[in-house]
C-alpha cells in the first residue's frame, strides 16, 4: 500500500460509520494505541517475543543438508547415498563451536544460510524425529519400544510432529495449544496470537484459539466482496453482510456461525488499519510464496505494538519435498528458495530491530531414506532441522549426528535412521524460550518426561538462550 493511499485508508476509516462491528474494531485499534503510547515502560522493556514454524512440507532430505565432509564419513555417506551424494568438493564448510571430531558442509544451494551459520545466527538439530520414549534398533525389532502411531505415513507424521503427541490422535497442535496458556500476555481479542501464512493447519489449532490466516500477498481480505467504502453494487453487497451479521439469531448454530464471522471480520479490519500504518520495508524480499510470507511476518512484528501483542505464533508452509525421483536437482531448487527466504527474513528483522525476539525453526513429515530408490528417496524416520534467531546458541550442531553406514546401530532398514533426538526435547526448549512454564510442558508433550526432567535447571537441548 503506497503512502497516499494509506493515508486515505486511515483517514476514511477513521470517519466512516462502519457498523456495529467494524466501528467496535476501530475504537479498540484506538484505545491499544493511546494506552501503548502513554506508557513509556513498554518503549523500554521490550519483552516481545515470535516463534515461527516452517514446515518443509513431503520429507526434506535432510542428509542431503547437513553432511559429512572429512574424508572417511564422507565415503561412509557416498556410499549409503549413491548416486544421491553431493560431491564433497562442493559442500559448504561448516566448523560447529561443539565439535565430536568430523567435520561438516553443507548443501552448496545453502550459501546464505552457511553465512548465517558462520556468524552465530543459525544451528542445526541432529537426527530429531518424532519417539514416545528412547528407542534403539534392538527395541524396535522386537516391538518392546512404542512407535509413534502411522510411522511413514505423510498424514499421520505431519499430525505427529504439529500436535507434539505421536501416541495418540489429537485436533490440537502445540503452537495452538501453548497460545491457549499464554494468551493472557497479549491485549488483542480480535487477531490471534497464531498467524498462518499457509490456511488452516493443525500446529495452531488450539482449544481457545486458533489461526488467524491471511496471505502473503494479499495481506487479510476479509470476507469476499466485503468493502466499507465500496460504491455501487460493492456496496449493496457490504450493506447486505452488514444487515446478515446483524441479525440476533436464536439457534445456537447460527449464532456460533454468525459470531465467527463477526469476529473474523472485526480483526481483519482492525488488522488492515494496523498494517496501514507502518511504514515500507527496505529490505528486499523475493518474489515468491515463500519470501512473501516471510515479508508478511516481518510487517506483522513490525505492527505488534498496534495490535497489543507481546507473543506471536507464524506458521509457514513449503510444500514440494516429497522427493521420489529427480531429488538432487529438485532438493537444491528448494533449498535455493529457503536459504533466500530465510536470508530475506533475517534483514527484514534487523531492518526493524527485532531479530534477537524471533526464533524460526524447521520441522517436517520425516526425514527420508538414505538409500536410493533409483532417483530418489523414500519416506523414513529421523532427520536434521534448523533454527536461526538472535538468541539461539548459533554456529554449532545439537544432537548426535548419526553414522550413515548401512547396517548401522542407528538404521533399521533401508537407510532408515532411529531419531536420537526427539521431537519433544526440540519443541520443549523452544516452549520454554517462548515463555512456558516447565511445569506446563507435560500439557504440551506428555511423553517430555521419557526424555527430560522438567524440574532439571538444564535445557532439553541446549541450543536457545533460556
Amino acid at each position: 500500500m503506497k503512502l497516499k493511499s494509506r493515508r486515505r485508508f486511515i483517514k476514511e476509516f477513521g470517519l466512516g460509520a462502519l457498523g456495529v462491528t467494524t466501528a467496535t474494531s476501530i475504537t479498540k485499534l484506538k484505545a491499544i494505541n493511546a494506552a501503548y503510547l502513554n506508557n513509556s515502560t513498554n518503549l523500554l522493556n521490550n519483552d516481545y517475543k515470535a516463534i515461527v514454524c516452517f514446515f518443509l512440507a513431503g520429507g526434506n532430505d535432510s542428509f542431503n543438508m547437513v553432511v559429512p565432509r572429512g574424508n572417511s564419513e564422507y565415503d561412509e555417506y557416498a556410499v549409503t547415498r549413491s548416486d544421491l551424494a553431493i560431491s564433497q568438493n562442493e559442500l559448504l564448510p561448516i566448523t560447529p563451536v561443539t565439535s565430536d571430531g568430523k567435520r561438516y558442509g553443507l548443501n552448496p544451494a545453502m550459501n546464505n544460510i552457511h553465512q548465517l551459520f558462520n556468524t552465530g545466527k543459525v544451528s542445526f538439530i541432529n537426527n530429531v524425529g518424532p519417539l514416545i520414549e528412547p528407542t534403539t534398533k534392538i527395541t524396535y525389532r522386537n516391538n518392546s519400544a512404542p512407535i509413534p502411531l502411522g510411522l511413514f505415513s505423510h498424514s499421520d507424521q505431519i499430525k505427529n510432529c504439529q500436535t507434539g503427541m505421536p501416541h495418540v490422535r489429537s485436533l490440537y497442535g502445540w503452537g495452538g495449544r501453548m497460545a491457549d496458556l499464554l494468551n493472557s500476555m497479549n491485549t488483542n481479542k480480535n487477531v490471534s496470537m497464531n498467524i498462518s501464512l499457509a490456511g488452516t493447519n493443525i500446529f495452531q489449532y488450539g482449544q481457545t484459539l486458533v489461526e488467524f490466516a491471511i496471505d502473503p500477498f494479499d495481506g487479510s481480505p476479509g470476507i469476499d466482496g466485503y468493502n466499507p467504502l465500496s460504491t455501487g453494487f460493492n456496496k449493496a453487497r457490504t450493506d447486505g453482510i452488514d444487515l446478515l451479521l446483524g441479525v440476533d439469531h436464536s439457534d445456537m448454530f447460527k449464532k456460533t456461525y454468525t459470531d465467527i464471522l463477526k469476529r473474523s471480520l472485526d480483526g481483519s479490519i482492525e488488522f488492515r488499519a494496523a498494517m496501514a500504518q507502518i511504514s515500507d520495508l527496505a529490505t528486499f524480499f523475493s518474489n515468491n510464496r515463500i519470501s512473501q510470507s516471510f515479508k508478511r511476518i516481518t510487517e506483522v512484528i513490525k505492527a505488534r505494538d498496534i495490535l497489543g501483542f507481546k507473543r506471536q505464533i507464524f506458521f509457514v508452509r513449503m510444500g514440494g519435498w516429497d522427493m521420489h525421483g529427480e531429488l538432487i536437482d529438485s532438493h537444491e531448487r528448494n533449498l535455493t528458495v529457503v536459504d533466500n527466504a530465510l536470508n530475506e527474513f533475517h534483514n527484514g528483522l534487523n531492518e526493524i530491530g527485532m531479530f534477537n525476539n524471533v526464533t524460526t525453526f524447521t520441522i517436517s513429515d520425516f526425514g527420508r531414506t538414505l538409500t536410493s530408490n533409483g532417483n530418489g528417496s523414500d519416506h523414513a524416520w529421523g532427520g536434521n532441522a534448523l533454527v536461526m534467531g538472535g538468541d539461539i546458541k548459533g554456529g554449532d550442531m545439537f544432537g548426535t549426528y548419526p553414522s550413515l553406514a548401512l547396517g548401522g546401530a542407528l538404521e533399521v532398514h533401508n537407510g532408515v535412521l532411529i531419531p536420537t533426538t526427539a521431537n519433544d526435547q526440540y519443541f520443549a526448549e523452544l516452549a520454554l524460550w517462548f515463555g512456558v512454564s516447565p511445569s506446563d510442558l507435560s500439557t504440551l508433550f506428555p511423553n517430555i518426561g521419557n526424555f527430560y526432567d522438567t524440574g532439571s535447571t538444564e535445557s532439553p537441548l541446549g541450543f536457545m538462550n533460556i
